[in-house]
């Protein structure tokens, strides 16, 4: 089964424009594992634009499911994710003044950057991921650093998608295909919602991990929290079971 997990930096944005608590970060970090996502994603970038320094301790007090800390690998992320030990790291190219992360590792570039990183974090017993652009030349330099998994930046597929551009998935196809022909798991995240969702998991029948921030809390302004994530849950399962038929 595809794992859902549940980003919350749109959370920590609303929080932040406010000062204070409301929305409580906390408790709806609490709330979310409680109705159904099997993972938490944050990203606590060098600005603390959303996601604190401070909050990546106090949600990893309350993660009875699985914690993935994407950033950077610079000094300061990788001291906070030693001494935090999550299940998983997403290694991200964040530039300073991007919005949002918006592309994916060059890994032949900047493979031996990324080898030092990832041997670091593994010796402690954290699992790895690259964030990764669909492209399958990059996966063979993925793979030497030792990661254990790339994250398809699906930006471009979701804007595909939203024209009808069918096509758009196949780039992905290729990418998780090689990634599996060179021992990595698959994980994919970005601008993936309701709508797309099962297009992305029934083309793509070896994801691992699905992580949802932006649409998920979006949606979840019309559908309430609870039922957005169930609604994700029963996509997911539904197309998992699909393609699980298809092998038999």
């Amino acid at each position: 089964m595809v794992k859902l997990s549940v980003n919350l930096n749109k959370i920590g944005t609303l929080r932040n424009a406010r000062g204070g608590n409301i929305p409580n970060l906390l408790q709806i970090a609490i709330d979310v594992q409680k109705f159904g996502c099997q993972g938490i994603t944050i990203h606590p970038r060098p600005d603390e634009r959303h996601i604190t320094y401070q909050d990546v301790y106090d949600i990893n007090s309350v993660i009875k499911t699985e914690l993935n800390i994407e950033g950077n690998p610079t000094e300061k992320f990788m001291k906070l994710v030693l001494n935090v030990k999550p299940d998983q790291v997403t290694l991200v190219p964040d530039h300073k003044n991007a919005i949002t992360s918006n592309s994916g590792w060059n890994t032949i570039f900047h493979c031996h950057f990324l080898t030092q990183k990832i041997k670091i974090l593994k010796n402690h017993g954290i699992r790895t991921s690259i964030f990764l652009d669909p492209d399958p030349k990059l996966v063979v330099s993925a793979a030497k650093t030792g990661s254990d998994r790339i994250e398809l930046y699906t930006g471009n597929f979701s804007v595909g998608y939203s024209k009808k551009e069918w096509d758009s998935i196949n780039p992905y196809i290729e990418t998780a295909k090689e990634a599996i022909k060179n021992h990595m798991l698959v994980n994919a995240g970005h601008d993936l919602n309701l709508d797309n969702i099962s297009f992305l998991i029934r083309k793509i029948p070896n994801l691992a991990e699905v992580s949802i921030g932006h649409a998920l809390i979006s949606e979840s302004l019309y559908m309430g929290l609870e039922n957005t994530i169930q609604s994700y849950l029963k996509r997911i399962h539904k197309e998992t079971l699909k393609g699980q038929s298809k092998m038999i």
